[in-house]
């Protein structure tokens, strides 16, 4: 199972109805392909990073989407999306390597030390109930000149 998310950012001056098309024909070209779209996003009109086209603002669409196998029809739909001038930007990016990669780096979980306890001495077992602490290294004076 593959997912991606595919982010398209159209031109302000373009009526939310035509957005709402646009996206309505985007999402039939992914499902057509053999993809799912799992959740879709529309953050609405936003600031751009930068200028584009001398425009500071854009209308943003998010679309999640799922394949099975590497079958997908993006390529495709980054095709007609870089043909539309009325999309500034689009961005397709890979998610499911980048979950993979997140679960493998997590620590295992460590029992946290308790205030005032002494952190665990590696090979040393727990000390038994009543048992006396264990002493501090000595420090002998044989090695310093007076």
């Amino acid at each position: 199972m593959r997912t991606y998310e595919l982010m398209f950012v159209v031109d302000p001056r373009v009526s939310d109805e035509e957005v709402v098309t646009m996206t309505h024909d985007y999402r039939q070209m992914i499902l057509a392909g053999g993809s799912e779209i799992t959740k879709e996003e529309n953050w609405g009109r936003r600031k751009l990073a930068y200028s584009i086209e001398k425009l500071n603002e854009g209308k943003y669409v998010v679309f999640y989407v799922s394949s099975e196998g590497g079958k997908t029809s993006l390529p495709e739909v980054e095709h007609r999306m870089r043909q539309n001038d009325k999309i500034l930007r689009y961005l397709t990016v890979r998610t499911d390597l980048d979950l993979k990669r997140a679960g493998s780096r997590v620590a295992p979980f460590e029992a946290p030390v308790q205030a005032g306890a002494a952190p665990a001495q590696p090979g040393a077992g727990p000390a038994a109930p009543g048992a006396p602490a264990p002493a501090a290294p000595e420090t002998s004076d044989a090695g310093r000149e007076a």
